[in-house]
């Protein structure tokens, strides 16, 4: 099969970015950091809902949700509501599989000499190493995937509900407008799956509550931050297209 349409070639180029953002973020959100003194400031040590001393600590996957963020409303803008529904379904078929062969991975026979090796001039056990990095917990990857499903199916309906108000005008609303409620959604959703209703943590409400909203407050001011950044890329893809097959394009996705 060959992608001979500009058209074609678009998708293809967004759904690898897509997916492989998605991959990504799941692969790399076992880490956690502060985003306080990763810019350089002091913890913030925020109060609410009666849990003291909250930060902004985060999972490292962060870093990829705005390419997925911009990668959803162009699919939406050019391709429609099918289209991205099809992807985030096959994002997480995807997602899951790539956790049944890290699982798998984990069961290998370790070879002696990689087993203990040196990093820095620190030793370190390369099995629970390897582990720790690709072990994720069962509730923490199945809340993830409904998070993530849910919160794309969210994103998709909100976008195309706010074009047939403004029409092909204000990209920036429903971007940013669909965003931030599918976001809102999925930082709650995966908390509460991963964390309250997981015996091995067992968080309150207060706790969830609290945990929840800094995660989305850092999720809502990088989806205003990348705003100009879905602008340059919206202006990139309709000279790649021409004006007059970007606009049938952006139409008849619009339709549904």
């Amino acid at each position: 099969m060959t992608f001979k349409t500009k058209e074609s070639r678009l998708l293809l180029v967004l759904g690898a970015f897509f997916v492989t953002n998605a991959i990504i973020s799941e692969l790399i959100g076992v880490k956690l950091f502060s985003v306080e003194e990763t810019l350089g400031f002091k913890k913030f040590h925020i109060n609410l809902f009666g849990i003291p001393n909250l930060s902004f600590v985060m999972s490292a996957g962060v870093l990829t949700w705005p390419i997925i963020f911009i990668m959803t409303d162009i699919i939406n803008e050019y391709f429609g509501v099918k289209q991205v529904r099809f992807l985030s379904i096959l994002t997480c078929i995807l997602i899951a599989f790539t956790f049944f062969v890290s699982w798998g991975a984990m069961s290998l026979t370790a070879a002696d000499f990689w087993v203990t090796q040196k990093t820095n001039g620190h030793a370190l056990n390369m099995i629970d190493a390897f582990d720790a990095v690709f072990g994720q917990g069962m509730w923490i990857i199945v809340a993830s995937i409904i998070a993530f499903i849910i919160g794309q199916l969210a994103d998709v309906i909100i976008f195309h509900r706010i074009k047939k108000i403004t029409g092909e005008r204000a990209l920036w609303l429903r971007a940013t407008g669909s965003t931030v409620v599918s976001q809102m959604i999925d930082s709650f959703v995966v908390i509460f799956i991963a964390f309250y209703l997981n015996p091995k943590y067992s968080y309150s409400w207060q706790m969830v509550g609290a945990i929840g909203l800094v995660n989305y407050t850092y999720k809502f001011i990088v989806a205003l931050l990348m705003t100009p950044i879905l602008y340059l890329v919206h202006g990139i893809i309709d000279r790649y297209l021409g004006k007059d097959l970007a606009h049938r394009m952006i139409k008849m996705a619009g339709r549904g």
